[in-house]
Formats: structure tokens, C-alpha cells, sequence
């Protein structure tokens, strides 16, 4: 059976690349394999979870792929179609098939968007389209969600487009926000659904 080839995009702990890494090896049957991880950041702990599983990883940051010169006088956006575009170029040259998102801090935009569409999903830790675009990440998002007083979040598996979580939903998870929750109690309630989530979204995308 001819496997789906997949790249992990990262910028920390990775948890989450865990939990595609452990059902990859549980799973003789699993559809994907993970060909290589890039990080945005050298000091991601995300690397060493790769290393220990044998998978080969990049680095792509604006000093790696622009030199430290040019990078620290770029806009961002010219960082971040530097840092895109080198990592199509790593996806093409590895023949890569489906790119995921997990805890990955960056913004990827230009040709990898076009050339890769419908083929990246993004895990999100809420029930998209609530607490999605930009500066709605990690711990900002439970913060929204609790200053919001709503009863329920979760997180959310979704196609990545141009837009800022915006691209299709494909799974989500929820948890009940309890009465004096904090945001790492909600985060850690979430977490766990977040690994279940990442893995079926891949899955579906394996399907598609």
C-alpha cells in the first residue's frame, strides 16, 4: 500500500506530532508516513520527538532561509513567503502529499497555499469559526474563550486557505468550560481531544 507522505509543520512542545507518531507506530495498517518535521524554531522540543522516532527534520526560520542580515531588516510578510516557500520547495523535493499544522506559529502564504490546496490541515484549539484568526493562538484563544463566558470549547481540524482559519472543517472536539476553570485546566482538558483530532483529520485527509 502506497502511503500517504506527510510533513509536520511545528514551533514547540509537539504533543500533538506525538499523537501522529504513536498512531503511526500502533497502527500496522496506518495510511501515512511521516516523512519529515519542520520546525519554525531551533529550540522546539518537537525535534527531539523526531529524532527519537527516526524522522528526518528542517529548521525553517527567517535567519535560516534569508541569512541574519537580510531577516532582521524583512517586513513580515516577506519572512513568511521566505519561510513558504522553502518549505515547498522541501515538500516538493521529499514528495510530499499532505502537510499538518500541529502547534505551528508561523503563517504560511503564497505558492505553498495554491500548490498544496486542500492537501494542509491546521488544528485550532477552538470551535472554529468562534476564536479563529489573527493573534488567536495557544493560550490567547482560552482566554478569549473564558472572558466570552462560554459554556462549551474544544478544538478544531480544518483545511488551510489563504484566509486565517477559514479553510473547511473536517473534525471537531468539544469539552464543557467549567464553572472557575483557568486557562490551563481548559487547556487541559482540550489536549486530549486535540491528539484524537489531529489523528482523524489526518486520516480523513488520507481518505480523500
Amino acid at each position: 500500500m502506497n502511503k500517504t507522505r506527510v510533513a509536520v509543520l511545528v514551533s514547540g512542545g509537539g504533543t500533538n506530532l506525538q499523537a501522529l507518531i504513536d498512531y503511526m507506530k500502533e497502527n500496522a495498517d496506518c495510511p501515512y508516513s511521516i516523512e519529515v518535521v519542520i520546525s519554525s524554531t531551533k529550540n522546539a522540543y518537537a525535534l527531539e520527538r523526531a529524532a527519537a522516532a527516526g524522522i528526518a527534520s528542517e529548521i525553517k526560520s527567517p535567519f535560516s532561509v534569508m541569512g541574519k542580515e537580510k531577516a532582521q531588516s524583512a517586513l513580515r510578510e516577506e519572512k513568511n513567503v521566505a519561510v513558504s516557500n522553502a518549505i515547498l520547495d522541501s515538500c516538493k523535493a521529499r514528495k510530499i502529499d499532505v502537510i499538518v499544522l500541529a502547534g505551528y506559529l508561523s503563517v504560511l502564504t503564497g505558492k505553498i497555499i495554491t500548490e498544496y490546496s486542500g492537501r494542509i490541515i491546521n488544528l485550532h484549539p477552538a470551535l472554529l469559526p468562534k476564536f479563529g484568526g489573527v493573534g488567536m493562538w495557544g493560550h490567547n484563544v482560552h482566554e478569549a474563550v473564558l472572558a466570552a463566558k462560554e459554556k462549551e470549547s474544544g478544538c478544531t481540524v480544518h483545511l488551510v486557505d489563504s484566509g486565517c482559519d477559514t479553510g473547511k472543517i473536517l473534525v471537531q472536539k468539544k469539552v464543557p468550560v467549567l464553572p472557575g476553570d483557568t486557562v490551563d485546566s481548559l487547556y487541559a482538558r482540550i489536549a486530549p481531544e486535540e491528539h484524537k483530532a489531529i489523528v482523524e483529520g489526518l486520516l480523513k485527509l488520507c481518505e480523500a
